[in-house]
């Protein structure tokens, strides 16, 4: 659990994975790893047409098209090496050391959970290649990297803005106050400031979370700025994001709490994409 693993692809969501990828290893001081797979879905290892109905007889016809299978795989995995070359001499110019790059062909979930254990730290961006122009449109396998991976989750919009500040969506449940200790003890944020929101009644109870949260921070040297605020967990959480000019929102995900209900199904596909700025998910 060492490299920061950035997944990369022909999006124009690409540039800005490398350059927070770029961001996250200098700032956790971990080896920076860049991830291309070729779905083979798309681009078949070798095509079998021998079954298809009317085809069986025509050898020829069926040589052609396999040789035409081979070449869009070869070329595919000749620009995703091309891809990989760029996003390493990318990541060198942003001050990174001896970049490193991976190619599979396979299923991307599959491979990012053969490489669970290297993980510290998945960047990703929110539109995949498949994803089209659309702003708002959320890369179809997003979520369910999401929903497999045990490790925190970077998911980056299509332009970097390095991060001067962060807000953690907190709401007293084990789920985030692990998320508050885990980011006390990491250097990735250090040395930005710190707002800790909670969305709900302001009562003991909550007053005596938040003040958890804020001296768990403080004691590790962070600046936080604390605060409760009643209404709607997504639009309060933009509202004060938007407020503060927050480069950075940070969640635990899949909690057991009011946060947990725009982290699973539509209201996470919701939630990805009406954000404009990176989205950091613990696990």
């Amino acid at each position: 659990m060492t490299n920061v693993i950035a997944c990369i692809d022909g999006s124009a969501s690409a540039p800005a994975v490398c350059d927070y990828a770029a961001w996250a290893s200098l700032s956790l001081q971990a080896p920076l790893t860049f991830l291309h797979v070729l779905d083979q879905q798309q681009y078949p290892v070798a095509a079998n047409l021998s079954g298809n109905i009317g085809l069986g007889s025509r050898e020829h016809l069926l040589d052609e098209l396999a040789s035409l299978d081979e070449q869009r795989s070869k070329l595919a995995l000749e620009q995703g090496r091309i891809m990989l070359a760029n996003a390493k001499e990318r990541a060198i110019g942003n001050g990174v050391t001896s970049p490193e790059s991976k190619q599979r062909h396979g299923e991307l979930l599959e491979s990012l959970q053969a490489l669970e254990d290297e993980i510290r730290l998945l960047v990703i961006g929110r539109q995949g290649e498949s994803s089209g122009s659309l702003s708002q449109h959320v890369g179809s396998q997003l979520e369910s990297v999401i929903r497999i991976m045990h490790r925190p989750v970077l998911v980056t919009p299509t332009a970097f803005k390095q991060p001067k500040s962060a807000m953690v969506a907190f709401d007293g449940s084990a789920t985030t106050r692990k998320g508050v200790e885990m980011l006390a003890s990491s250097p990735l944020l250090r040395g930005l400031p710190v707002h800790v929101v909670m969305v709900g009644s302001e009562n003991e109870e909550s007053v005596s979370q938040l003040g958890w949260a804020q001296k768990v921070l403080l004691d590790s040297g962070f600046t936080v700025h604390a605060a409760i605020r009643s209404g709607e967990v997504e639009p309060t959480l933009h509202a004060y994001q938007n407020e503060h000019a927050i480069d950075l929102l940070v969640m635990g995900a899949y909690g057991h709490s009011r946060i947990r209900q725009f982290l699973v199904g539509s209201t996470t596909t919701s939630m990805l994409r009406s954000t404009t700025s990176p989205l950091l998910l613990l696990r």
